[in-house]
């Protein structure tokens, strides 16, 4: 029984018995990856750019195998976060994979939620995903054959024990500070009228212009990588009166009715705060006219401004995903932000 693994196109291209020394120039920031055979069914979405890694799994229950592959594949990757999105009752079968529950998601899934399961990919001694190369995946025999642009890995099935998983930190102080004094400074907002918003339709070469422009400037938090399966965007810039454009990006998933929600820059003071705020309350309105009953987004968890301006514009705290941005080239804690657009099948 083998498994079939499509591998990137950063991989080199090996024989049997080690990999090439000529390498292949770096692939794509995102890419899809699928593993298959009679024990899992994995599509893992990889962000090269974050060093994250979201699993979609076909395939219920606590395969010592899934755990295997998981961790093989983000460690070759140079993966540092890895995610997973299951309704409840998949929880504690993550949980006993090693992932810890991080937040939740009201009505991800039109009339149920989603959790969000956490894993932090440990360094290898010697050998850590934030340096140098690529670690050597924990994996068993393997032969490499080429199948158009792609590599393709068949291995044997490998089961080991489940390791020992470190208890997940306790949430960070910085983050429930910043929420506390985000609601207080939202609740004096609410009494303020907030800058008036135009918004825009922005098309995908130009959304990426605007990407290149704040990465360059180190000021990006996001790519607007995909961050799910089967989906379509609708991204805007929102201009206004006396202050910088806010360019946001919303990833629709219309079976499901929610959207992904990224801000492609912080707020650098008070005003643009402001004006952040009523751009993503536009936004929201924006999505709600188009039928999208959920949304939900992310921000650094320091970043108090940054809140204010979810919090404001109607998002609650629904979670602390731990170490899940690369900024600057750190790893820093995200807030979780929901709202619940509208009652499936009602007007808000």
């Amino acid at each position: 029984m083998a498994t079939k693994l499509r591998a990137p196109l950063s991989t080199n291209v090996a024989t049997k018995g080690g990999p090439s020394a000529k390498a292949i120039t770096p692939g794509p920031t995102f890419e899809e990856v699928f593993v298959r055979n009679d024990a899992v069914s994995l599509c893992l979405l990889l962000n090269r750019r974050a060093r994250t890694m979201r699993v979609i799994d076909f395939r219920a229950g606590a395969s010592p195998a899934k755990k295997l592959f998981v961790q093989s594949i983000a460690r070759r990757e140079r993966i540092e976060k890895v995610v997973v999105l299951v309704e409840r009752d998949e929880c504690a079968t993550w949980a006993r994979l090693g992932f810890v529950r991080e937040g939740n998601i009201p009505g991800f899934y039109k009339r149920s939620d989603a959790f969000i399961m956490g894993s932090v990919v440990p360094a290898l001694d010697g050998n850590s995903s934030s340096h140098g190369g690529s670690p050597k995946p924990r994996i068993a025999e393997s032969g490499v054959f080429t199948v158009g642009r792609h590599s393709v890995f068949t291995t044997e099935d490998d089961e080991p024990d489940l390791e020992e998983e470190a208890p997940a930190p306790a949430a960070s102080a910085q983050a429930e500070k910043v929420v506390t004094q985000a609601r207080r400074i939202a609740k004096e907002l609410a009494s303020a009228t907030l800058p008036a918003v135009k918004l825009a339709p922005l098309g995908s070469p130009e959304a990426q212009k605007r990407v290149a422009v704040a990465t360059k400037e180190g000021r990006a938090l996001t790519g607007f990588e995909s961050f799910g399966r089967d989906v379509t965007r609708d991204d805007v810039i929102a201009s206004g009166k006396g202050v910088a454009d806010v360019v946001i990006g919303a990833e629709i998933q219309r079976c499901y009715g929610n959207a992904f929600v990224e801000v492609l820059t912080a707020p650098r003071d008070d005003k643009e705060r402001n004006f952040l705020a009523a751009a993503l309350h536009a936004a929201c309105d924006r999505l709600l006219a188009h039928e999208i009953v959920c949304a939900f987004g992310l921000s650094p968890a320091d970043d108090l401004r940054m809140a204010t301006a979810f919090v404001a514009a109607g998002f609650r705290r629904t979670g602390l995903l731990r170490q899940h941005l690369r900024l600057k080239n750190e790893r820093t804690d995200a807030i979780l932000w929901s709202r619940k657009l509208a009652t499936p099948g009602e007007e808000e």
